[in-house]
């Protein structure tokens, strides 16, 4: 459980909101809180690593950050910012950020084909569905992010068919298709 007594602060240097801004956020999943008052602070533009050991709740957290948790309301000085609004609408956020992460990879370990999971990245979805659009300018940059990913000989197999770390490029991938804000 992340427990962070002393808050993590860096100044704006250049007056735009912070990328994420926390105060006093708690999470409680089944009756056990897994995030407790943390507040952290980060710049638009900053690289942060998040460490500890298994269980400490690094993946709650960014959890938490994508909307996928949500904080105690009722927490007194609770704030929870991205890119300085309190209020999203989750898929509005999603196309702003690039999320990785082992329980994405998990999620996608189906028979999609990779070309379809990084197309995906532009609709925040695990792979491609009717209501879809495609355009050829999106099927042209997922082929560019294979390449540069070193991936293109991959684009036709299936996700479940690909070993760990190929999989994990190809959601690099996806995260990284549409120019997010922010890499998580």
């Amino acid at each position: 459980m992340i427990k962070m007594t002393q808050k993590i602060h860096y100044t704006g240097k250049n007056n735009s909101p912070f990328l994420l801004e926390l105060k006093n956020v708690t999470v409680v999943r089944c009756g056990k809180k897994i995030l407790d008052s943390v507040s952290l602070s980060i710049e638009q533009g900053e690289h942060v690593a998040i460490i500890g050991p298994n269980g400490s709740g690094k993946s709650s957290l960014i959890k938490t950050f994508t909307k996928e948790y949500h904080p105690l309301a009722a927490t007194e000085g609770l704030v929870l910012k991205i890119m300085g609004k309190e209020i999203w609408h989750v898929f509005e956020l999603r196309k702003l950020l690039g999320i990785v992460s082992g329980d994405l990879q998990q999620t996608c370990c189906r028979q999609i084909r990779v070309l379809d999971v990084v197309l995906s990245g532009f609709f925040s979805s695990i792979g491609i569905y009717y209501n879809h659009k495609v355009t050829p300018k999106m099927e042209a940059r997922a082929r560019e992010i294979l390449e540069f990913l070193e991936l293109s000989h991959l684009e036709n197999r299936l996700m479940c068919e690909l070993s760990t770390g190929e999989a994990r490029r190809v959601l690099i991938g996806r995260a990284l298709v549409h120019d997010p804000k922010a890499l998580f």
